[in-house]
């Protein structure tokens, strides 16, 4: 998700506003969407293709309960994100909740993880 930050965040700039700009793939966890969210994405498309292997996974393992069992764990995961960031709603997340690389200067180097 690292690149798509950084990639997202261009795209919005870029679009001034004119076009809603959404995340198609690459989500895996629910931080995924948060993060999307706050650098200005419209929007998610999540399904069990642009999810991928958690899906398949979890497919393989449990059949149909199973992938329903990850998108709940995805929802409760973009949920708690939320909260914990102190969000009630959607329209509360904001690009001042996250931090990338591309906000960073010289003087203020970032950890990596």
């Amino acid at each position: 998700m690292n690149t798509y930050c950084t990639t997202n965040a261009q795209v919005v700039k870029g679009a001034q506003g004119r076009v809603p700009v959404f995340l198609d793939g690459g989500v895996r966890r629910g931080t995924d969407v948060f993060k999307a969210l706050a650098l200005g994405a419209s929007g998610i498309f999540v399904s069990s293709i642009q999810i991928g292997r958690p899906v398949v996974f979890s497919l393989a393992a449990e059949g149909e309960a199973g992938v329903r069992n990850v998108l709940q764990m995805l929802r409760d995961e973009f949920e708690l994100t939320m909260a914990l960031s102190g969000c009630r709603n959607l329209g509360e997340i904001t690009r001042a909740h996250i931090f990338t690389d591309w906000d960073a200067s010289p003087s203020h180097p970032t950890a990596k993880l």
